[in-house]
């Protein structure tokens, strides 16, 4: 064999190697029925209602944090409908709105939409995982760009919800982001509107 076919055939498998483990071995090939069974089990409608915080990071290509910032969230349904309003402030400074329109089915599947969301997000509830998949348009100033997002929710034991988001573009990962997000105690609520 020539160098060149051998560099060729090397480069193949390499390639068919990196497929494989992106479908069975990586963020993107978890499934939700890896889930079922295992956890609380995460209810949209009761685990994203009323007021929430968050704090989060977001990691750039290279994996170093290039923003954090804290949220205020408020989910409130009518059925199996709901909306999560969010008002996301940045280290930076920017502030952000963002509300999602959530519908739930029987069987768990999800409908997702929100202002900058490109069409609508699809996913799933089983167990204590809730995933969404949807694209995203970035804002003028972040560059404006359409990225292909894959949100991963996981409900703990306490109530706390772990969020891991992977953010692609031509299928290479060019952020990802790590949040909690936890319901505001009646005590601390009781003391904000005191103010």
């Amino acid at each position: 064999m020539t160098p060149i076919l051998s560099a060729l055939a090397g480069a193949l498998v390499v390639l068919a190697l990196i497929a494989l483990r992106n479908r069975f071995a990586s963020f993107q090939a978890q499934d939700p029925a890896d889930y079922s069974g295992k956890g609380p089990d995460f209810d949209l409608r009761r685990h994203l209602s009323g007021p929430l915080a968050c704090e989060g990071v977001i990691f750039g290509p290279t994996g170093r944090v290039t923003s954090r910032f804290v949220a205020d969230m408020q989910g409130t349904w009518d059925g199996t409908t709901g909306t999560l309003a969010e008002v996301f402030r940045y280290d930076s400074g920017t502030i952000q709105h963002r509300a999602w329109t959530l519908a739930v089915a029987p069987d768990g599947q999800i409908i997702a939409t929100a202002p900058d969301v490109v069409g609508q997000g699809t996913g799933r509830a089983e167990g204590s995982g809730v995933v969404l998949r949807y694209r995203i348009r970035l804002t003028p100033e972040a560059g404006g760009h359409v990225l292909d997002v894959t949100d991963w929710m996981y409900l703990l034991e306490n109530g706390t919800i772990m969020n891991r988001s992977q953010f692609r573009k031509f299928g290479i990962k060019v952020a990802e982001l790590v949040a909690t997000m936890r319901p505001v105690p009646v005590e601390a609520r009781q003391l904000a509107a005191a103010e």
